[in-house]
């Protein structure tokens, strides 16, 4: 099948990989996920990557011509090194000619929160929900760090930096305490289920992964877990104000596992609405509809075979 596109989305976590006969969610013909290791350095992420693809080769017999890839951070354009990723082992690295050399196919990256947001305007929620296509949508990634992606008239708006949209790291409260990127108090240091889980065991003294803490907080609230929501709620609201405030989006679509929290669609809402210039915004905060394979939709449109399928890149 000539046609089939090749893509993965290459997590801090996790690595999922999908070929798809077309661009469509019920195009899928192989869908596999392996876990990322990056505690284990660069090249074995690389090589991790390779094990997936071969995985899926042999599973369906066919060999890929492009692989799309959805990354944390950026292929910096004047390097060709990967930036801004907060899977750091990544940051340096020639990603894109290591991936080449490695799969022996060509391969294009982008931003997984920006091919987030894509499959989500184009595929996922805002498409199902909405009769005409807004004129802006922000999709947010919180989970092991803190991202997001611009949709403006369909399109991404990269930025002549290529980080529009990166909100994670703009500076919101002190007690974040350092980031990977250098600084102090980036809104990933506090929203960041690894940020929130470092909250927790500073009151609690008890390492827990941030579900179960939410899990713990709905079954029996505790000073802990009731704290640790508090914080989450009070802080998402001041984080996205600021995004609302400069962006005025008609539509903010939550992504990663943070982004599962029911609370932030109506605790962290109205914290939101207190925040923001306007007041009373009509901006709609929308669960994504494509679960956490949004990426690897969004990073089909970089490898589509024929081009007038995908206009959105």
């Amino acid at each position: 099948m000539e046609s089939a596109i090749w893509v993965i989305d290459l997590g801090g976590t996790k690595i999922e990989g999908i070929v798809l006969s077309g661009m469509a969610t019920d195009k899928v013909l192989v869908r596999k996920r392996i876990a990322t290791e990056a505690h284990r350095g660069y090249r074995h992420v690389v090589s991790r990557v390779v094990d997936l693809v071969e995985l899926m080769k042999s599973e369906i017999g066919l060999k890929p011509s492009v692989i799309g890839f959805g990354t944390p951070g950026i292929l910096d354009p004047q390097t060709q090194r990967m930036k801004n990723s907060n899977t750091t082992v990544l940051n340096g690295e020639p990603l894109k000619a290591d991936l080449t050399e490695a799969l022996g196919v060509p391969v294009i990256l982008a931003n997984d929160a920006n091919c987030f947001a894509l499959a989500e305007t184009h595929l996922g929620v805002v498409r199902q929900s909405m009769e005409a296509l807004p004129r802006t949508v922000f999709g947010v990634i919180m989970g092991t760090g803190v991202g997001g992606g611009i949709v403006v008239e369909g399109k991404v708006l990269n930025g002549r930096h290529g980080i529009a949209g990166e909100w994670g790291h703009n500076f919101l409260d002190k007690s974040g305490g350092p980031c990977y990127c250098g600084r102090t108090g980036c809104v990933e240091t506090i929203l960041s289920g690894p940020g929130l889980q470092r909250y927790y065991a500073q009151l609690s003294g008890e390492q827990r992964p941030l579900k179960e803490i939410i899990e713990r907080h709905h079954r029996q609230p505790d000073d802990f877990t009731g704290q640790t929501m508090d914080r989450l709620i009070h802080f998402f609201g001041l984080a996205l104000s600021v995004v609302v405030n400069i962006l005025d989006p008609d539509v903010i679509v939550l992504g990663g596992g943070v982004g599962n929290v029911g609370e932030l669609y109506t605790e962290g809402y109205r914290k939101l609405c207190e925040y923001t210039f306007h007041g009373n915004p009509r901006v709609q905060v929308v669960k994504p509809s494509l679960g956490d394979s949004a990426g690897v939709f969004g990073a089909a449109a970089l490898a589509v075979p024929d081009k007038s399928i995908s206009p959105w890149i």
